[in-house]
């Protein structure tokens, strides 16, 4: 294939007016489609995502130097399209992705393995005309060399988490290659939310990842919001931030002991176990749910904070504050930990940019992108914190960028706290209509992108999802390269990337 010429979206979009989402929508002929990819392998723009509706390929782009987002369509008749795998690499497994689902055939594709389809779904995709299933044999890649072997984990593990497996081909105890093989958990939700109506839809986007619930409904109704006009109050705008920032500071505190339990000091993991308890039943004391699951819905929150909740949050973020600065202050002071931690699994910093990896893995190996920041939304712009970030790109890095958001979200926390108003919790409902809508959040794991498309009733014609997890497992790849087996566990565990919310 000729390289194609890169393109910038601004220069697409012409100074026209984004939608009320924040992202310009623009249709492109199959040249421009082709510059396109090769302006996200120049590092142009970053690709956010894709998907397939109304006999059109879609990718989401956005630039954070452009401060710009754009969807961009292209009719793809049969669902022919040219691949944007073969210019840009973290593009490979959401179309392979997308023709398991759809049966898009994407021209060019490097990999023609499927990926989400392990050859046991009851009939072919629609569109695919051939109707041949995938080989139940998955090929994996192979490595030539002396002495090599290989360890099959997975997909059942010893412990109680979703499913997925993991080859390695290792010299002794030196990876010399691991390659994943996930959708085992694959829930078929853009099929299930097909023609819903908008409550059952945010309750199935409530679900796709229980460790993201806040995030993923925050994503779901402003996409709704932006599609139908609807207005949010101010009060709830802060409860949503309030509610957002509790999910990450649970799950960070607990995903730093969890490292340090892999790197063999159980009592700081015991100690984080208890911090992230505390935090539960506090939001449950206060929103009626321990992970908040269905409080943020659309037009804004489900349920109120009583004025004793507001002093539990705050007598809660005093206690946390103080016991996890112990926590930190033992792992800086132990030297056995930090000779696990540092310097192992390393994700260089070119391949975090090439692969937008979002959240602590991307931000620890200098790449200074946070959705709060860089495209900000309610509340967020109203507020100050500094972006979390660490160039080192190790396990050690990875751990810290957490601890630094962990103190971030309390000040956070404290800041919307002191804002809040007394007023409504939720806006009332527009008139019900056909519109598209799309939204970014930042969840604790990074950037969740939502974007949606209603029919004429106000019911879901179409829905898309994409987890930050598509572009960190990659690089868990990468970063395990050269390392010891035993290691294995600790940098996993440093990634934490969802299982659940990959395989929607």
């Amino acid at each position: 294939m000729m390289a194609a010429p890169a393109i910038e979206i601004a220069e697409l979009a012409g100074g026209k007016t984004a939608g009320l989402d924040g992202f310009h929508r623009i249709k492109v002929k199959e040249r421009t489609w082709h510059e396109l990819a090769a302006g996200c392998a120049a590092g142009h723009q970053d690709l956010g995502g894709m998907w397939f509706d109304s006999g059109a390929i879609q990718m989401l782009l956005f630039s954070e130097q452009q401060k710009m987002r754009a969807i961009v369509a292209l009719a793809a008749r049969s669902g022919v399209y040219p691949s944007v795998g073969c210019y840009h690499a973290p593009a490979i497994r959401l179309e392979r992705a997308l023709r398991d689902i759809h049966g898009t055939d994407p021209q060019g594709l490097p990999d023609a393995r499927a990926w989400l389809d392990h050859g046991v779904w009851p009939s072919a995709a629609p569109s695919q005309k051939s109707g041949k299933r995938p080989a139940r044999n998955y090929e994996f890649l192979s490595a030539e060399g002396n002495g090599l072997h290989q360890i099959p984990v997975g997909p059942v593990h010893a412990g109680i988490i979703e499913p997925g497996h993991f080859r390695f081909t290792a010299n002794g105890e030196t990876i010399v290659r691991l390659e994943e093989r996930l959708g085992y958990a694959h829930k078929g939700i853009e099929a299930l939310c097909k023609g819903a109506d908008i409550d059952r839809a945010a309750r199935l986007a409530a679900r796709i990842s229980g460790d993201s619930t806040v995030a993923y409904s925050f994503a779901f109704a402003r996409a709704i919001e932006a599609a139908l006009g609807w207005p949010v109050p101010r009060r709830a705008e802060f409860l949503r931030g309030i509610m957002a920032e509790l999910e990450r500071l649970a799950n960070h505190i607990n995903d730093v002991g969890a490292i340090c339990n892999d790197a063999s000091v159980v009592v700081l993991h015991a100690r984080c176990a208890h911090l992230r308890e505390q935090i539960l039943q506090v939001s449950k004391s206060c929103f009626g749910h321990r992970l908040m699951m269905d409080c943020i819905v659309p037009g804004g929150v489900s349920c109120d904070l009583a004025p004793e909740g507001r002093g539990a949050i705050e007598q809660l973020l005093k206690h946390c504050a103080k016991q996890f600065e112990a926590v930190v202050h033992v792992y800086e002071e132990a030297p056995s930990l930090q000779d696990r931690t540092v310097t192992t699994g390393i994700v260089r910093p070119a391949l975090a940019a090439q692969f937008a990896a979002g959240g602590y893995v991307g931000r620890a190996s200098g790449r200074k992108f946070d959705t709060r920041a860089i495209f900000p939304y309610a509340p967020y712009g109203l507020l100050k914190f500094d972006m979390a970030g660490r160039s080192e790109g190790d396990v050690d890095a990875r751990l810290m960028v957490r601890v630094d958001e962990v103190r971030s979200s309390i000040d956070l926390i404290r800041q919307m706290l002191e804002l809040l108003e007394r007023g409504p919790i939720r806006g009332p409902a527009p008139a019900l209509k056909a519109g598209e809508g799309a939204a970014m959040i930042e969840g604790f794991r990074g950037d969740i992108f939502i974007r949606l498309r209603l029919d004429k009733h106000g019911r879901l014609a179409h829905f898309h999802a994409r987890d930050p997890s598509w572009f960190q497992w990659p690089m868990l790849e990468a970063a395990i390269e050269g390392n010891i087996v035993a290691d294995f566990p600790l940098c996993n565990k440093s990634f934490n990337c969802s299982y659940s919310g990959h395989d929607m």
